[in-house]
């Protein structure tokens, strides 16, 4: 297993650098299979009754417990993995997530043959949500290294195939489906089999094709600008000195308000365009279809753009595109605007994954290339709580609201504006950031 070692991927002389992207995409575009997690939702609630649920089947709201799980364990393991993935390389990272991942396919496999909800939480929820920490943070170092002149755009490349993922895992999960799918059978655990197998292939692939610049490359004719941007250093912080510096946990504070406005809309968008506009299930289905198109594009729009107007400033104006925005989601319905609504949330969640795949970038601004990995990893326990955070707030109040007698097409205004008032809070958490003082940062990009 030497291949695995990190001196044993360092580029050669004429390596392109743009292998590295479609190295990253195979990971992402694998782990990216979460977010269409929900198709296997009632399939799963009739693995007994088949046609329909039966007493003995497993409920909607156990199986809910999945995603849940697979996100939680995306951030710990990150958080607690950051430093071991950076130290290693990425191709070790990218190796153990391809197993991890795969695996937590197969296990959830087992689970469904025997019907027991416990083995899926293990498989797909506690290790494949180890593979999920494991394959997001483990390109990320990589790149920024490897484009130094193009950081946002790099990330993003990578970061937005984490967004488009379900965008080939939806489709094929349902043509898995039926062709496994019998009178007696709903063909669950095959498709998970068959998933498992392919994304194992993938990801063996990206981690076999990953390289890391050799010490002191540099992209050809191009040199470090000087000193100019009070955010930007060419220095590094160590990874465990981060989190005693109030920059990072003002980061910490932007990425999770930026994240629970934009996944409690994103988690609410079909009902929404159901309750506000009366829209067909299939036409709300096309509307997420959009969204999820908007989630990608917004991945690499906006951290590319970050490398043009800087990390900070792109924030600036998630949070105050967002404070028009959201208070504007309620006004569509009632002048009956669904072009309007669909622009609305469109834009809201581009910059939901704009956001997304920003935050790397920042953070080797303030905090230097040397730790980036792991530096973002610690950060990703922001979108744990989020996950939690976001839908809670949109799903209660909606309850609160309706159960008091306000109409569901109008049981989002005050939710609406609890999230605007959220931005509010991460508009002044970046405002508040500043650049890192010299006395925190390593004398040597080797130093540990």
């Amino acid at each position: 297993m030497s291949f695995l070692e990190k001196d044993r991927c360092i580029a050669g002389p004429g390596y392109s650098r743009w292998m590295v992207p479609p190295a990253a995409l195979c990971i992402h575009l694998c782990i990216g299979q979460v977010y269409a997690l929900s198709v296997f939702n009632l399939p799963m609630t009739r693995l007994i009754g088949v046609s329909e649920s039966t007493e003995n089947d497993w409920k909607l709201t156990e199986i809910g417990w999945i995603f849940s799980i697979a996100i939680f364990f995306l951030g710990l393991s990150a958080f607690i993995f950051g430093r071991w993935v950076e130290e290693g390389g990425p191709r070790r990272a990218m190796f153990t997530s391809a197993l991890a991942w795969s695996g937590g396919f197969f296990v959830s496999a087992l689970g469904v043959q025997l019907h027991q909800l416990w083995l899926v939480y293990i498989g797909y929820g506690v290790l494949g949500g180890i593979g999920l920490g494991l394959g997001y943070i483990s390109p990320v170092s990589t790149l920024i290294k490897w484009f130094p002149d193009r950081p946002g755009m790099a990330t993003g490349m990578a970061i937005m195939g984490f967004g488009g993922g379900a965008f080939i895992a939806s489709p094929l999960s349902v043509w898995l489906l039926e062709q496994f799918s019998t009178a007696q059978h709903v063909g669950v655990a095959e498709s998970f089999v068959v998933l498992g197998v392919i994304y194992l292939i993938f990801m063996l692939v990206g981690a076999w094709i990953i390289r890391i610049p050799a010490v002191g490359w540099k992209p050809q004719g191009w040199n470090p600008p000087a000193q100019s941007k009070k955010l930007v250093t060419s220095k590094s912080v160590h990874v465990n000195a981060v989190l005693k510096l109030p920059q990072f946990w003002l980061i910490w504070l932007v990425l999770c308000m930026n994240v629970t406005a934009g996944i409690g809309v994103l988690g609410q968008a079909s009902a929404m365009s159901q309750e506000m506009f009366h829209l067909s299930v299939s036409a709300a289905a096309g509307f997420v279809g959009v969204l999820s198109l908007a989630n990608m594009v917004g991945r690499f729009f906006w951290a590319s753009l970050s490398d043009t107007i800087g990390r900070k400033n792109t924030y600036f104006l998630f949070f105050a595109i967002g404070l028009i925005l959201y208070p504007l989601v309620p006004f569509t319905e009632s002048i009956g605007s669904v072009a309007l609504f669909v622009v609305c949330v469109a834009v809201i969640i581009s910059m939901y994954g704009g956001g997304f795949a920003t935050v790397p970038a920042y953070l080797r601004d303030l905090f230097g290339g040397r730790y980036v990995g792991a530096i973002h990893g610690r950060l990703l326990t922001a979108w744990s709580v989020a996950g939690i955070l976001g839908p809670v707030l949109v799903n209660y109040i909606r309850e609160y609201q309706i159960s008091n007698g306000i109409p569901k097409a109008k049981a989002y205004d005050t939710t609406m504006l609890i999230m605007a008032g959220l931005l509010v809070i991460g508009l002044v958490a970046n405002a508040m950031v500043k650049a890192v003082d010299a006395k925190h940062h390593l004398e040597s990009e080797q130093a540990e």
